[in-house]
């Protein structure tokens, strides 16, 4: 934290000289907004927010954490990559709509040993991102360092962003590289490549994935920004990951039995059921997995015989695909700029010292 206050110190002063030199000669013009800025021995000048962010990814590269949970990761992937290879020709001789999108049977097909690629990421998703962000603010607070980050002459917000754009980039980069692995491992394997609708496929589930998990990582920034503690945050964020993975589900299914004790809920109640199943957040990845990952899904909810009848059973183009979940696209990525607006409102109103 020294050597990035240095940093900071020195960058925020070679700004300001260079700024006050081109706002003379091309400020009217605008210039300094299209050409990079450069000091008088053409470096140039690295602006402090991304001071900040190289010095945070530094920081989760070489933690012990990150390391055990990308080694948790690494391992589980391995494993149902394993799980996909020797059964996916038996998964193929089922005669199922989904047997051309080969490939995509890498991230989708188990033997009920281990569960598949996806499942182990919607698992385990969650806990990289709470273990990135549970501590992001309060570990700082307790040591000290925060208020002498804080005292140099930079945007308050700069400190918050960082923070997440940091952890956003190592979670990116993680989650593309395991792709990629994947990918490159099923090439080896089979020896068929992907096809283009298949990669645009595997590139969107990753994308939904690494939404999912800044949704966790927000939610810890925002506990780490409320307890002053790094424990108290870390319980709270895993109570929450809790709640709505094993018991809200369960807690739903309660209360539409107590209030329907036959069992036979009508088709607007089975729909009002998968809608407020749909504000767990797991359940929403759910949902866009199964529908890209499985071409042939038609329908993320009960459809009438109206509906069902004159459908012709085959699997849906990746734009279809697209429409269909695209509610579900935008519910994680409102939930997740609400989590980013009440930390952001939070520290910025928070006394830090």
């Amino acid at each position: 934290m020294i050597f990035t206050i240095n940093i900071l110190k020195e960058a925020i002063h070679m700004k300001n000289n260079i700024s006050d030199s081109i706002n003379t000669r091309s400020g009217i013009w605008g210039l300094n907004k299209i050409f990079p800025r450069f000091n008088n021995k053409g470096n140039k000048v690295t602006d402090p927010f991304w001071v900040i962010v190289n010095k945070e990814i530094a920081d989760h590269i070489i933690s012990w954490r990150f390391l055990i949970l990308v080694s948790i990761i690494a391992l589980t992937c391995i494993g149902s990559m394993y799980t996909a290879l020797t059964n996916i020709s038996n998964a193929v001789s089922n005669g199922n709509l989904d047997d051309s999108f080969l490939f995509l049977k890498l991230y989708t097909i188990s033997d009920g040993t281990l569960p598949s690629y996806f499942v182990f990421i919607a698992f385990l998703g969650p806990l990289l991102g709470i273990g990135l962000g549970f501590d992001a603010i309060n570990s700082e607070q307790n040591r000290g360092t925060i208020g002498r980050v804080l005292a140099q002459p930079i945007p308050r917000d700069y400190f918050i962003n960082a923070k997440f754009t940091a952890s956003l980039i190592v979670v990116s980069i993680m989650f593309f590289s395991l792709s990629l692995l994947v990918m490159g491992i099923g090439l080896i394997s089979i020896g068929i490549p992907p096809t283009p609708e298949e990669f645009v496929r595997i590139i969107i589930f990753t994308i939904a994935g690494i939404l999912y998990v800044g949704f966790w990582l927000n939610l810890s920034i925002l506990f780490s920004i409320w307890f002053q503690q790094p424990a108290t945050s870390a319980l709270t964020s895993i109570a929450v990951w809790l709640f709505f993975s094993v018991f809200f589900s369960m807690l739903v299914n309660v209360v539409f039995k107590v209030l329907v004790p036959s069992g036979n809920i009508s088709l607007a109640g089975e729909k009002l059921r998968l809608g407020i199943l749909r504000f767990a957040p797991n359940q929403l990845f759910s949902d866009i997995t199964t529908s890209i990952l499985m071409p042939s899904v038609r329908s993320l909810g009960p459809l009438t015989m109206q509906q069902v009848q004159g459908t012709i059973p085959s699997p849906l183009p990746v734009g279809q695909s697209l429409m269909l979940i695209w509610p579900q696209l935008i519910g994680l990525v409102a939930m997740t700029v609400i989590c980013f607006v009440l930390s952001y409102i939070v520290f910025m109103r928070k006394d830090m010292k």
